[in-house]
This record gives structure tokens, C-alpha cells and sequence, in this order.
């Protein structure tokens, strides 16, 4: 068995006792950094190229630190589970991801309207002061299955790969495209590169999350809204992983969505209306129990193959 591959457990044990760190979060210092550079270059003309530059300036220190934590470690296979272990802990937002999800469940199982639309503020970016019971619990379900693919599987798969530094390229990527991938007149053409490099790296990742949603839930539909409407939405990867866990979970989900005001028309994914389960307080918790189920069925096929390696190399 691979060291990697008992990593990956161990980063998973860490996060349920700890869950995400509340203070000092590499990520949050490496916010700051990348802050300070989008100040810097994005201004003037030539903003998609200053966009490319500032990419490189942001990922490129963190890969070559990252590279070089790779060679000092790889003489000891202790020290390469435990700073391994580490890194993988720190990228990847399984027990904040549930977490955040059960603070929505609670108030909307109880009738409490506000708190609810509070608490779904805080893991989505569109207006939430309106929505009604369906809505906040479509917008919660939803942002459960994408994060699932965003925040712990792709996360799983570039380390898997790449080892260290291809969960640092893979999450400091991420975090460039959650904060300089807007399509606005700020962003549209400085962020174009970071949106760019998050497709690439989510692009099999977020389709081996689709497989998993569909192979743990409601399967057939799962197959049939994925190959109906996984490729209509906005993004390439999103698209795929939404369908796929609607039909998963025999949901309804998307539709029309307030952004700062403004009324967008998303694709409905799901079932065909005659069919389709109302979104609830339920399909919450359902989306997160198929997150778990495809923790563990990622974490058992990622041991499997770690032992078919280590025999065919022996």
C-alpha cells in the first residue's frame, strides 16, 4: 500500500477531528498574497495578459516550495505520510462542507426562515434576503454537490497524481478562480487565465464525481439528466457534477437565481417536472450523505489501486 494512499486517509481522519483550522489558514495568507497582487496588475491595458502573469506570480513560488518540502521528505516514508497527510488536511473542506450545510438544515426542519437564509448566505454567492424554503434549500443542495467536486475530490485526485505539489497547484488554482474568475468588467478579462487553468484541472475530476454521484444514487436518472443537461450550463465542469448529483438525488435544482439584483436563468437539472422531489431541508442532508458515500468509495478505490501498484512494482 502507498504511502499516498494512507495520506489520504489520514488527512481524512484529521479533518473530521478538526475540521478546517480557525485561525492561520495557509489559504487565507495565501488570499492576502494573491490580493495584493491583483491590485498590483490589474490595471491599465493588457489585463488578460497581466491575468496570465499574475497566475504564474501567484501558483509558481508555492509549487517550487512545494516541490522542493517533496524531495526533502522523500527519503523517509514517515515523514512523507505525515507531511503529506498534512498538506492534503489543509486543501481539502469535507467537515466545513458539512458543516456549513447542517447549519442550514437545523433552522429550515425548525421554520426559521431567517436564520436559514443567513446561514446559505455564507456558502453561495447569489441574493438570499428573498428566497423562500425551496429556494434556500435548492441553493444549499446545490452548493453541497459542487463543493463536494471543488473542495474534497479534485482536491483527492491531483494529490493522488501529483502527490504534494499537485494538490498545491490544484487548490491554489481554486482559490484564484474563486476570486479573480468573475465575469464582470473587473475581472472578465484579468481573471480569464485562473477561470482558464480551474477548468483544465477540475475538467476529469469534476466527470469522476459525476460517475461516483450517479453510481451511488438514484443511477439511471443520474446517467439521463448528466447526458441531457450536463453540457448547457455556464461552466464546463459545474455542469456535469450538477446534473448528475439532481438526477442522484431525483431533485429538482437550479433554475432562476438573484445575483446582486439581478434575475438569472439557470438551467433547471433534475428529473422532468412530473417527476421531480421538491428541494427540502432533506435533500440537503441527502447531498451530503452521497458526498460521504463517494468519500469512502474514492478512498477504497484509491487503496485498491495503491495495492495493485505496489504488487505489479514488486
Amino acid at each position: 500500500m502507498s504511502t499516498l494512499a494512507f495520506a489520504v486517509v489520514l488527512a481524512f481522519v484529521l479533518d473530521k477531528l478538526f475540521a478546517e483550522p480557525k485561525r492561520f489558514h495557509p489559504l487565507v495568507g495565501f488570499g492576502n498574497y494573491v490580493s495584493r497582487i491583483e491590485v498590483w496588475l490589474n490595471q491599465g491595458e493588457n489585463r488578460k495578459m497581466k491575468g496570465v502573469l499574475a497566475v504564474i506570480i501567484a501558483i509558481l513560488p508555492w509549487l517550487v516550495v512545494s516541490i522542493i518540502l517533496t524531495v526533502m521528505v522523500s527519503g523517509s516514508d514517515f515523514l512523507t505520510l505525515i507531511v503529506s497527510s498534512i498538506i492534503l488536511y489543509l486543501a481539502v473542506g469535507w467537515q466545513s462542507l458539512l458543516q456549513h450545510a447542517q447549519q442550514i438544515v437545523t433552522p429550515l426542519k425548525e421554520g426559521n426562515l431567517e436564520q436559514a437564509r443567513t446561514y446559505v448566505s455564507w456558502i453561495v454567492s447569489r441574493d438570499t434576503d428573498n428566497l423562500d424554503e425551496t429556494q434556500v434549500a435548492k441553493a444549499a443542495t446545490e452548493s453541497v454537490l459542487e463543493n463536494g467536486a471543488d473542495a474534497i475530490f479534485a482536491a483527492v485526485f491531483w494529490f493522488f497524481l501529483l502527490g504534494i505539489p499537485g494538490v498545491v497547484l490544484y487548490r491554489c488554482s481554486n482559490t484564484l478562480d474563486a476570486m479573480w474568475g468573475y465575469k464582470n468588467e473587473r475581472f472578465l478579462s484579468f481573471g480569464w487565465a485562473a477561470a482558464r487553468l480551474d477548468d483544465v484541472l477540475n475538467y476529469i475530476p469534476a466527470r469522476l464525481t459525476a460517475l461516483s454521484y450517479a453510481l451511488l444514487g438514484n443511477t439511471k436518472l443520474a446517467f439521463d439528466c448528466w447526458q441531457r443537461q450536463g453540457h448547457i450550463g455556464k461552466s464546463p465542469n459545474a455542469g456535469p457534477v450538477m446534473a448528475s448529483g439532481a438526477g442522484a438525488l431525483n431533485v429538482s435544482l437550479g433554475g432562476a437565481a438573484s445575483y446582486h439584483n439581478r434575475i438569472e436563468q439557470k438551467p433547471v437539472l433534475g428529473p422532468d417536472e412530473d417527476d421531480f422531489t421538491r428541494a427540502s431541508a432533506d435533500s440537503i442532508v441527502q447531498a451530503c450523505d452521497l458526498v460521504n458515500k463517494t468519500l469512502v468509495m474514492w478512498i477504497v478505490v484509491i487503496m485498491v489501486m495503491s495495492w495493485g501498484i505496489s504488487v505489479a512494482c514488486s
